[in-house]
């Protein structure tokens, strides 16, 4: 900031305070020099705000603003406030991000807990809370009595952990998408394994099968050797450790042996 003044008009007690302000910003800068002084700006009446360049090499850009004030009638000047303030050409952090829109894949380690939000919308219902036609059903069958809890054979969450679906929240459709998205990019059709191999991951006997709606175009790589091992691929995908890749050659029989029976042998 340059040495001038706002356009409000400064307390002229308050303005010559400057060596007042300095010796209480040297003694906030300690053990660090004290740069040379910026100016001067009126913050309100009888409120000036002076500044001194800082010399730490750490606050490059920063400066020491030091806020003298005055009261009413009164000639003695007195400090307010000092502190280490960004000037125009400092570095500074970064704006402030939520944790959710940091977040990177990979960040996750040992111990960390990832909650997702009630509206995540790659996540929708597993099964409806209200097992409404359920219960009308039951109630004409055989209605408990009244006071009488349902029984537990009534709610829909015991018929879906009976059924080895109790999850109360699943994949939706964007889900995913963008999941497959993410496979396709890494084991899919266009990278250069895929390119490159004699075969696809849908004739490999490797291939393991996974359940749900990807199954017609996922499945999880089982051979050791490969690159995608353990990973889940685009059908699509494939590379040299196919197992119908090639057949290893048998090696020629060695030709039998050739006597001379021309020459003599020599004693």
């Amino acid at each position: 900031m340059s040495a001038g003044m706002r356009s409000r008009t400064p307390d002229r007690l308050c303005a010559e305070a400057v060596e007042l302000a300095r010796d209480a910003a040297a003694e906030a800068a300690r053990p660090q020099p004290l740069g040379p002084y910026l100016g001067a700006v009126a913050e309100g009446d009888r409120l000036v705000t002076h500044l001194f360049e800082s010399q730490d090499p750490g606050y490059r850009g920063w400066r020491w603003s030091v806020t003298v004030a005055r009261a009413s009638r009164a000639k003695n000047v007195t400090v307010d406030e000092v502190v280490l303030t960004p000037g125009p050409s400092s570095l500074l952090a970064p704006e402030w991000v939520p944790w959710s829109e940091r977040l990177r894949p990979g960040d996750l380690g040992p111990g960390d807990l990832l909650p997702s939000e009630a509206d995540d919308p790659r996540l929708e219902p597993g099964y409806a809370p209200e097992p409404v036609e359920e219960l009308e059903e039951l109630e004409r069958t055989e209605a408990p009595a009244e006071g009488e809890a349902l029984p537990e054979r009534a709610s829909i969450a015991a018929v879906a952990r009976e059924l080895g679906m109790a999850r109360p929240r699943v994949m939706s459709r964007l889900g995913l998408d963008e999941a497959a998205e993410r496979w396709e990019e890494h084991y899919g059709p266009r990278t250069p394994m895929a390119q490159a191999a004699p075969a696809s991951c849908v004739t490999c006997g490797f291939l393991v099968p996974v359940a749900g709606s990807l199954r017609r175009s996922f499945g999880v790589c089982g051979n050791e050797f490969s690159p995608a091992d353990g990973h889940v691929v685009a059908l699509s995908y494939g590379c040299g450790a196919h197992s119908e890749a090639a057949v290893v050659p048998t090696p020629p029989p060695a030709p039998q042996p050739v006597i001379d029976h021309m020459t003599a042998d020599p004693l």
